[in-house]
């Protein structure tokens, strides 16, 4: 036998002994070491907390080495390099998913969020909380209801309760998924804790938790994890919930979840975990499978539907060729993040719209931001 089918052969082993000493497989997940406003400390604490309670995850810290927390796993490189270096992590395999407290996820891809609602004690999903699933706000909260069931599917919830935040939009998104409902879709809306019931939420029933999924728009979403993670502490320091959440996009095949620099040691050990779950319910296939079945029962016919007419009817624009894209622009509000990046392709400015944390971006080569913000400014984008 030769050292390196040995050496395979004893990593199986131990593989085998670690799963059978924790009563499950572990995974490695990735997680930014710097960019907290509570210091890296709260970081890596975070992480030893993980690692302690949780029976589900290996945390791997991306960044320098944390003064005292030096036994904890790294994949070491300098500050600059920690978003970049996390993202080919991913990409290549060295980490099951990752939690960051910023990535640029590309339009269409947004954040399963989940807190713990403080009136029964009990956690709560929101869907979504951070990044987009689309500028259409119909859509997006319709894909938001099954990216939230793909989720708690994950999680293995197997028969998830639904309600929709009342919020702009939510009573014909509702409608939408009743008539999915009759046409096959698989779900199960949950009932308002009010007097008058229906499965349009109130903001009463999100302090119950009166559903498993709770349906609304990602910036709605983003608020109200702030509020229900810091409601304790005043603000400033996120000490309860499980975080923004992880990805889900169709097409996406990446686990990567979303803590807050705001987010402290508890919040950041429960992401780890909620992540590490999710992987190992398989989350990029969960969702597949639900928009698989949602698509037989009419999802775009709904989404048709839901859409404004001049979004329907808009002029066809192609883009330049690709560029490498190494600059972003701030600013634009994510309904209009389509059409400004179309006002650039017009001007012959390769560019892609993104995702931030901090909200929508156009992606660009930077030699063109100086010449696509005054383009963007006269179009009344800026």
């Amino acid at each position: 036998m030769s050292d390196e089918i040995k050496k395979l052969v004893g990593e199986a082993l131990n593989e085998i002994i670690e799963t059978a000493k924790s009563g499950g497989k572990k995974y490695r997940v990735g997680l930014m070491a710097s960019g907290s406003e509570h210091g890296a400390e709260e970081i890596a604490k975070g992480a030893a907390m993980a690692l302690a309670n949780s029976s589900n995850v290996i945390p791997v810290l991306i960044g320098p080495k944390v003064k005292g927390y030096e036994d904890l796993e790294y994949i070491e490189c300098v500050e600059a390099d920690i978003p970049a270096t996390l993202e080919t992590c991913v990409k290549d395999g060295r980490v099951a998913g990752a939690v960051a407290m910023h990535f640029p996820f590309p339009l269409g891809v947004t954040t399963i969020g989940r807190v713990f609602t403080p009136g029964r004690g009990r956690p709560m999903i929101l869907a979504s909380t951070t990044g987009t699933s689309s500028t259409i706000r119909g859509e997006a909260m319709l894909r938001n209801a099954v990216y939230g069931i793909a989720v708690a599917k994950a999680l293995g919830i197997k028969n998830p309760t639904v309600g929709v935040l009342n919020v702009d939009t939510a009573q014909p998104v509702f409608r939408a998924l009743s008539r999915m409902k009759e046409k096959g879709y698989e779900i199960t809306f949950g009932t308002s804790t009010r007097a008058d019931g229906g499965s349009v939420l109130r903001g009463n029933d999100i302090l119950t938790g009166a559903v498993d999924i709770c349906v609304t728009d990602t910036l709605t979403g983003n608020v109200l994890v702030k509020m229900f993670s810091s409601f304790t502490t005043g603000g400033s320091y996120e000490a309860n919930g499980w975080g923004y959440g992880p990805s889900c996009g169709e097409g996406w095949k990446n686990v990567v979840s979303i803590v807050s620099r705001a987010s402290g040691a508890p919040v950041i050990a429960n992401a780890l975990s909620f992540t590490a779950s999710v992987i190992a319910g398989n989350l990029p296939a969960k969702v597949a499978e639900e928009l698989k079945a949602a698509r037989k029962a009419g999802l775009d016919e709904e989404i048709e539907g839901l859409t404004p007419k001049a979004a329907q009817t808009e002029e066809e624009v192609k883009a330049p060729p690709a560029e490498p894209t190494d600059d972003e622009l701030h600013g634009i509000d994510v309904l209009e993040i389509d059409n400004a990046v179309k006002v650039l392709w017009k001007e012959g400015i390769y560019a892609e719209s993104a995702m931030g944390c901090t909200g929508p971006v156009i992606k660009m080569p930077a030699r063109h931001m100086a010449k696509a913000a005054e383009i963007l400014k006269s179009n009344g984008y800026l």
